[in-house]
């Protein structure tokens, strides 16, 4: 798999396996490690004024996803992208 690119969109299993689209909304290296902030396609499409749920993901040297394990980590990502969405905003 090459580069992520925001605006991109995946198919991922969710806990019960069922395949959701997913886009990407944001692309960061941390550390030496790859993540990816993603929301439900369905949710971005609908333009509201409401919060939509994004979700961190960890891309492997083989492009592919996992979750995030710790809370630390989750919270260094999290942080990351609130900083990067600030930045974009000015």
């Amino acid at each position: 798999m090459g580069k992520i690119e925001v605006g991109e969109i995946f198919s991922i299993s969710d806990e019960a396996n069922e395949e959701q689209e997913v886009e990407v909304l944001g692309v960061m290296t941390i550390e030496g490690t790859d993540y990816v902030a993603v929301a439900f396609a369905e949710d971005v499409k609908q333009e509201t004024e409401d919060d939509i749920d994004i979700f961190f993901l960890k891309v492997d040297e083989d492009g592919d996803f996992s979750a995030i394990e710790s809370d630390e980590e989750f919270d260094k990502v999290s942080a990351a992208f609130d900083e990067m969405m600030d930045e974009e905003e000015e």
